[in-house]
């Protein structure tokens, strides 16, 4: 049976709004699922909106190495791992037809390029119309927010979703400096927004799309992308 094809696209924006501070993409958010699908078995092409090495939140790599996540530790001692993420692609040379998922992890970079790349939501909207997978977690989300189907409804609409919580985002002390809110945001274009208590695991899966809260969600998201991939290859093979 053929291995599955995962495109993981990171967000290539550092800066935190007019804050000074740094933010990038959620590392426990990238690395777990990254050796869920690998140690799965799929392909995995590491990309991000504009290639090149991504901006990483400083906050999701801890100094204290035994903090970080097991999944952290396992990538940076993977050189094949850190050389693809020093040299992701940039997601306007990703191609839907060379995949069978695309995944976004989060950070809250995603906030400010992912909602209207016009590359970004070609790749998901063609990858899922061909039938494949789609999962993203915590910022992650924010990806999908220009995605629209044929017909122009909104991606999201009447669907199952999950996202960072406009709560977290207060707790987090971070909702006046992000450009929107994003569980309103999603709210508003019509989805059925499912969320669950603060910090804690939360995963939607509604058929081909998968949508976790925040870091705690990410491993779950893996979890339901894959099984939705298995069950593509199960039907095929019927």
């Amino acid at each position: 049976m053929a291995k599955s094809r995962i495109a993981i696209v990171l967000t290539s924006h550092g800066e935190l709004g007019d804050t000074g501070d740094k933010t990038g993409f959620h590392y426990e958010e990238m690395t777990t699922p990254y050796y869920e699908f690998l140690d799965d078995g799929a392909e995995v092409t590491l990309g991000s909106i504009e290639g090149g090495e991504p901006p990483a939140d400083p906050g999701s790599l801890p100094d204290d190495k035994e903090k970080r996540a097991a999944s952290v530790r396992r990538f940076l001692d993977d050189a094949a791992a850190v050389k693809a993420l020093n040299n992701t692609k940039p997601v306007s040379d990703l191609n839907a037809k060379d995949f069978d998922a695309v995944y976004l992890p989060g950070g809250h970079g995603c906030m400010w390029d992912m909602p209207e790349n016009d590359a970004l939501i070609r790749l998901i909207t063609e990858v899922y119309e061909k039938g494949g997978v789609i999962g993203a977690v915590c910022h992650g989300p924010a990806g999908l927010v220009g995605v629209r189907l044929d017909d122009g409804t909104p991606f999201v609409k009447d669907r199952l979703i999950n996202s960072f919580t406009d709560e977290e985002e207060r707790k987090a002390g971070k909702d006046k400096v992000v450009p929107f809110l994003l569980e309103k945001e999603l709210r508003g274009l019509g989805a059925r927004f499912e969320g669950g208590k603060p910090f804690e695991r939360q995963v939607c899966r509604e058929g081909r799309v998968v949508t976790g809260q925040n870091p705690a969600s990410a491993e779950g998201v893996a979890h339901g992308m894959l099984m939705a991939l298995h069950a593509l290859k199960s039907q095929a093979a019927e």
